[in-house]
């Protein structure tokens, strides 16, 4: 997900830091030996993440946009300038609005704020700001929470007793409640140093930042595999004491489907499967050889030449058109399928289904699959005319039904007249007339709207008195037979209100 770096250039950042014996440094400079730190972490693991620049103090200012460029934003670090004073409210707004300019409402994204924990001072301080909320209009409602996903992590450079000696620590604590609570508040340990602050923000690369190692197995073949974004804990809303539930870094492949058999599934989140060279000659070698292997091809280049079992399977799925389904955890399922990005390339992908033994109803569940050669019969016939999806339920659900529901009045309506409009031509729509009452009769039988049943009966009998005289015989019979049964459905007589029951065209003698 894309990440938002807030860094505060206020006056407090220049603050110096005492060290006995060494050279003098601000807080400012430790902020920024942290996000090299943090940068450079990127650079490696996390390449294909867009990360943003942004400074603030009691306003904000995009330094550099959204960007796979480390080297840029490290640039743009050993230029920071210093302004006036805190103003975090200013800072949020900022981040709302360049976030929502590039991806929307929905892309979740992660927030890092470097700031020393001081809350400014006066009208705009973070301490006015919370202090207000309630007494805020629309218009200038608190920016949090963002209206898109996020992940804030409030980076002190600071130490911990230093923000408890003031109420920074509970506003901050405030501050990361009002976001959603899903993130963290990170201190500097120990003395105000480089050290720490590349310690700090060590913890925040753990927490949030690590790379998804993993190994996707298939029978006998197996490749290390790196996950990309790393996938999030899933906590399933239905058990009665949830609990996080994790994927396992054991992939195991379970087996094979068509991509029109499993369609367009629905997934709670999608993952780059990128392989991992492993060169064990390298890490075999001990250190007397380095100068031997400064002429040898890089780890990368040998790594290109060996087979890897994720390119075959990624090549194989895309001439099969096929989707491997791979197994999370325990009763956690998800798909490798090829996505094209272009006409000339394309990647390996994971999504991951709802947990549970059976994500897609129309498969059934995942454990019944089996291979094809121990079917009785090819279930996709001898020439691939016929599919055994989707799976057809035992009980019949209850939204295949042809259920009548009444939100609004209108529908109401609109029933009653179709039978009024059957019921003028009668004879000739004898059948259809007596399957719109029917239905109508059912429905008012389960609501217990027992006033509609005999509301339409008497719609029933002024109708018999409105025929014209050039009108079938037949249909006065059929109208009053109608309304009478309807008459004595509204009783509640277990005889007639049968919910089963059928009214049945009276039998005549008249012919058309």
């Amino acid at each position: 997900m894309p990440t938002v770096v807030l860094i505060d250039v206020s006056l407090s950042m220049t603050r110096p830091v005492s060290l006995d014996g060494s050279e003098e440094f601000q807080r400012k400079n430790l902020a920024v030996h942290g996000l090299n730190t943090l940068f450079e972490h990127m650079a490696s693991n996390y390449r294909l993440e867009f990360t943003t620049l942004m400074a603030f103090s009691s306003l904000w200012e995009l330094l550099v946009p959204f960007t796979r460029d480390y080297n840029a934003l490290q640039e743009a670090l050993s230029t920071l300038e210093d302004y006036d004073k805190t103003c975090v409210e200013s800072a949020l707004n900022g981040v709302s609005n360049v976030v929502q300019q590039e991806w929307g409402s929905a892309c979740p994204c992660q927030v890092v704020l470097v700031t020393d924990g001081s809350l400014g001072i006066g009208k705009g301080s973070l301490r006015h700001s919370l202090q207000t909320l309630k007494q805020r209009g629309e218009d200038k409602k608190f920016p949090l929470p963002f209206p898109f996903p996020t992940k804030l992590f409030i980076m002190c450079v600071a130490n911990l007793e230093e923000l408890q000696m003031s109420d920074a620590m509970d506003n901050l604590e405030e501050l990361l409640q009002l976001s959603g609570g899903d993130g963290q508040i990170f201190t500097m340990e120990g003395p105000l140093c480089m050290k720490s602050a590349q310690a700090m923000f060590g913890r925040l690369i753990e927490h949030a930042y690590s790379a998804f190692h993993a190994i996707l197995h298939c029978g006998n073949l197996s490749s290390d595999v790196q996950v990309f974004p790393r996938p999030e804990p899933v906590v399933v809303d239905e058990e009665v004491e949830p609990m996080p539930r994790t994927v396992s870094t054991d992939l195991e492949i379970v087996g094979f489907i068509e991509i029109a058999d499993i369609s367009s599934p629905p997934v709670i989140s999608r993952h780059l499967v990128l392989p991992i060279a492993v060169n064990k000659d390298v890490d075999e070698v001990g250190p007397g050889a380095t100068d031997e292997l400064e002429e040898e091809p890089s780890a990368s280049q040998l790594a290109g030449k060996s087979p890897n079992f994720c390119v075959l399977l990624h090549g194989s799925l895309k001439v099969e058109g096929m989707v491997a389904l791979v197994q999370l955890g325990l009763e956690w399922y998800g798909m490798l399928y090829s996505q094209a990005d272009s006409k000339k390339k394309s990647n390996l992908m994971m999504s991951l289904f709802e947990p549970g033994p059976e994500p897609l109803p129309w498969l059934g569940k995942i454990s019944h699959l089996g291979p094809i050669s121990e079917a009785a019969e090819n279930p996709y016939g001898e020439d691939d005319s016929k599919s055994p999806f989707p799976v057809q339920p035992q009980v019949k659900r209850s939204y295949a039904q042809n259920v009548t529901v009444w939100i609004k009045a209108s529908g109401l309506q609109t029933d009653v007249q179709k039978i009024l409009r059957n019921a003028r031509k009668l004879p000739d729509k004898t059948q259809t007339f007596y399957k719109e009452l029917n239905r109508l009769r059912k429905a008012a039988l389960a609501f217990g709207f027992w006033e509609l049943l005999r509301g339409v009966a008497e719609l029933l009998e002024r109708e018999c008195t409105l025929l014209p005289d050039s009108a079938h015989p037949d249909a006065a019979f059929q109208l009053s037979h109608a309304a009478q049964q309807l008459k004595l459905a509204s009783t509640g007589d277990s005889q007639y209100a049968a919910f089963d029951h059928n009214i049945v065209p009276m039998h005549t003698d008249f012919s058309s």
